[in-house]
C-alpha cells in the first residue's frame, strides 16, 4: 500500500513551495505502482575483418613480449534509489480563478537518489583509491520541480524530458540518473589522468601522468571514448552480436585466449573483442568478458590494447568463494563499488531525512 504524505516542502526559486510525497514502499522491491516499461535493443551492424579476415578467424593466443602498463587505472560507479517521491502538480484553477478555489494539478513520480564514482590506480606501490566523487539528485518530469534539502544532504533537481507523449516514465527517469552516473565517470576518469577535472592537474609523479597508464572503465565506453588509452570492460551478455559461425568460437577460447577484434556500430562506434579470463570451466561462457575501445584508433593501436588487456586484466580476475560475480568481477572494481557504497551513507537515514522533508519538519 502506498504511504503518502501530503505536507509541507522545500521552497523553490522565484514561485510557490514545491510539494512531495515520499512512497512508503521499499525501493529495492521497486515502485508500489509500476511503471517501469520496456526498452528498445539497437541493432549492431559488426564489420568481423577488422583484425583477420573472417575465414581466417582463430581464438588468439597472448603475446608475452613487450612492456606492460605502469598502472592500471579502474573507473566504476554505483547509484541507488534512496526513495519514489511524488510531485504534486501546480494548482489549477476550479473556474473562479482565486486562489481560494484552485484545484491540486496530478503528481507525478520522481525519484531521489544518491550515486558516486571513483578511480582505483594499482601500480607497483599496490592499489589505492585515487579520486572519488559523490553526487545526489532529483529526477522528474515535473517542469517544476527543484532542489530537496535534508538534515542528510541536499538532492539537486535534474528535469527529464519524455520523447513522446504516454510514454512510460520510469525508464526515463532510471536513463537520465544512468546518464549522470556516466558523466561523473568521466569527470572521475579524467582527474585520475590529470586531465580537466573537478580538481585540475594531478602532481608530478601521480600514476595518471604516466603515458603507459591503461585505463578500465566498468561498462560501455559509450561518453568516455575519447579518453585515451581507455578500455570499456563488459562483464554481462544481452546479446549476441557475431554471426553464429563466428560467435561460437567465443565458446572455445581458452583463459587468456581472446577473438579477433571486430567493428561494432549500434548508436555510437567502437572496436570490440572477447577474452576468457581464468577460472574453473563451467558454462561455454564462463569467464567470457566483452572488452571495447575507441572506433577512430587505428588497427595497430586496437590489437595493441587488446594484448594489453590479455595480459593485464587475468590477474585480477576473482574467486568464487570471494565474490558470487567471479572471475568477471575484477578485485578492484569490487573493493571499488565497496568502497563507494560506503561513501553513499546509510540509506534508512536518508531515507528518514526526505520523510522529514517533505513534512516540513
Amino acid at each position: 500500500m502506498t504511504q503518502r504524505t501530503e505536507l509541507g516542502a522545500p521552497e523553490r526559486a522565484g514561485g510557490r513551495p514545491m510539494s512531495f510525497s515520499v512512497d512508503g514502499w521499499d525501493p529495492s522491491y521497486g515502485a508500489s505502482l509500476e511503471l517501469e516499461g520496456q526498452l528498445e535493443e539497437s541493432t549492431a551492424t559488426i564489420d568481423a575483418a577488422v583484425e583477420l579476415p573472417v575465414d581466417r578467424w582463430r581464438p588468439i593466443d597472448p603475446d608475452t613480449t613487450g612492456p606492460l602498463p605502469e598502472a592500471l587505472l579502474f573507473v566504476d560507479g554505483v547509484r541507488r534509489v534512496e526513495a519514489q517521491v511524488w510531485i504534486d502538480g501546480e494548482p489549477r484553477p476550479a473556474g473562479g480563478g482565486t486562489e481560494a478555489g484552485d484545484l491540486p494539478g496530478e503528481a507525478t513520480a520522481a525519484l531521489c537518489a544518491s550515486y558516486a564514482a571513483g578511480v582505483v590506480c594499482c601500480c607497483a606501490a599496490g592499489a589505492h583509491l585515487v579520486v572519488a566523487k559523490l553526487r545526489r539528485g532529483l529526477f522528474s518530469v515535473a517542469p517544476h520541480a527543484s532542489d530537496i534539502l535534508t538534515r542528510a544532504g541536499g538532492y539537486k533537481a535534474h528535469h527529464v524530458r519524455i520523447k513522446r507523449a504516454g510514454a512510460p516514465v520510469m525508464p526515463a527517469l532510471s536513463q537520465s540518473l544512468q546518464g549522470r552516473l556516466a558523466e561523473v565517470e568521466a569527470i572521475a576518469a579524467a582527474e585520475a589522468r590529470g586531465m580537466s577535472g573537478d580538481a585540475g592537474a594531478a602532481p608530478p609523479g601521480h600514476p595518471g601522468n604516466s603515458a603507459s597508464d591503461l585505463l578500465i572503465v566498468d561498462g560501455p565506453l559509450r561518453g568516455r571514448d575519447r579518453l585515451p588509452r581507455a578500455l570499456g570492460y563488459i562483464k554481462s551478455h544481452h546479446a549476441t552480436y557475431l554471426p553464429p559461425e563466428l560467435n561460437a568460437l567465443v565458446a572455445t577460447l581458452t583463459p587468456g585466449q581472446r577473438t579477433p577484434a571486430f567493428h561494432m556500430g549500434t548508436s555510437w562506434d567502437r572496436h570490440s573483442w572477447y577474452l576468457r579470463l581464468p577460472g574453473p570451466t563451467g558454462a561455454p561462457w564462463s569467464g567470457v568478458v566483452r572488452i571495447e575501445c575507441a572506433a577512430d584508433l587505428p588497427v595497430t593501436e586496437v590489437t595493441r590494447l587488446a594484448g594489453l588487456s590479455q595480459r593485464s586484466l587475468g590477474r585480477f580476475a576473482s574467486a568464487s568463494y570471494k565474490d558470487s560475480r567471479a572471475p568477471q568481477n575484477l578485485y578492484p572494481i569490487a573493493g571499488l563499488e565497496r568502497e563507494l557504497r560506503r561513501r553513499l551513507g546509510d540509506p534508512r537515514l536518508l531515507y528518514r531525512a526526505l520523510r522529514e522533508a517533505a513534512q516540513g519538519r
